[in-house]
């Protein structure tokens, strides 16, 4: 396909490189110049703006901060082909109203940033999620862009945008929250800086992602975000609780419990492959229950769906 990818940072640059490396016809651009500059020294296709980036595109993906979506959206104002976009929530993408547009997320990135960052094997497994709006998006759509990215070794998820936004809000955006508040914990706290060890690294690790970039994440999803995490707390209010009683390690237990079974639980493991037709309410069924597509194949997909909860659990 003759592909256009408008933002060349981690995301958008590391797509850029994959396309290509799929072999496909690639131009990107950048609203800055020593990001044009530096893709064009790595010897990528980089045009001067946006209408010449998508001239004879027959996809466009987005890879621009949420609060400059809008404008960039408004030059596409006339382009006739297929849109996704890399954005990390979509309800206020869908918003925009855009024409041919599947809304889009890999679930891939780093603590680093920007174009210096790209890997053209971000993707590798990574799940995609791939919004499908009932009686809005069209499935030759939403196929097309399912056939790209999966033929890319990505694991499409389809999802409406509502669901997206709330399941992100669950695994994304609010461990960042969590992760920041712990981080804090070493300001001005030199004893716990040097005896910190791999559980503080490893519930920090996102934190030291740019502070723009996480309240982009959270303040483009508050109202999911807000949700997620008033549970959160109340959750951690019931562990307070419990730490109260008159014999806490035996009231932690339960809770405790269940999420060590979750966590090794995860990440699911797959079933069986299996091709199906493809129709929007299947597609919408299996990315609720978890599956996920692997391959498309005309109108037919190559689905994997969960293996059932007992045999996922180890002992």
């Amino acid at each position: 396909m003759n592909v256009a990818v408008i933002g060349l940072g981690l995301i958008g640059g590391s797509l850029l490189q994959a396309l290509e490396a799929a072999g496909h016809e690639v131009t990107g651009y950048d609203a800055d110049p020593a990001t044009r500059d530096l893709a064009g020294k790595d010897g990528r296709k980089v045009a001067g703006s946006v209408a010449e980036a998508v001239a004879g595109a027959e996809l466009v993906a987005l890879a621009v901060p949420l609060p400059v979506l809008p404008g960039v959206v408004a030059e596409l104002a006339g382009h006739d082909g297929l849109i996704t976009d890399v954005t990390s929530v979509k309800g206020p993408v869908r918003a925009l109203g855009i024409r041919r547009f599947v809304g889009g997320h890999p679930m891939a990135g780093k603590e680093t940033s920007g174009y210096s960052a790209a890997d053209p094997r971000l993707f590798d497994g990574c799940a995609w999620v791939l919004c499908l709006e009932p009686g809005e998006t069209a499935l030759e759509d939403w196929l097309t862009a399912a056939a790209l990215f999966t033929a890319m070794g990505a694991r499409v998820v389809p999802v409406t945008a509502d669901e997206h936004d709330r399941a992100v809000a669950q695994i994304s955006h609010v461990p960042h929250l969590l992760a920041a508040a712990l981080a804090r914990l070493l300001v001005d706290n030199p004893l716990a800086a040097t005896l910190g060890a791999g559980s503080f690294r490893d519930g920090t690790r996102v934190a030291a992602t740019r502070a723009e970039l996480i309240a982009a994440m959270c303040g483009g999803n508050a109202t999911a975000t807000g949700e997620v995490l008033t549970a959160v707390l109340d959750d951690l209010r019931q562990r307070l609780d419990e730490l109260s009683a008159p014999d806490p390690v035996e009231a932690l237990i339960p809770a405790l419990r269940e999420a060590g079974d979750a966590r090794r639980a995860w990440p699911p493991r797959p079933g069986a492959a299996a091709e199906e037709p493809a129709g929007v309410a299947e597609l919408l069924a299996l990315g609720r229950a978890g599956g996920w597509i692997t391959g498309v194949s005309e109108s037919r997909v190559t689905v994997l769906t969960m293996r059932p909860e007992t045999d996922r659990i180890a002992p």
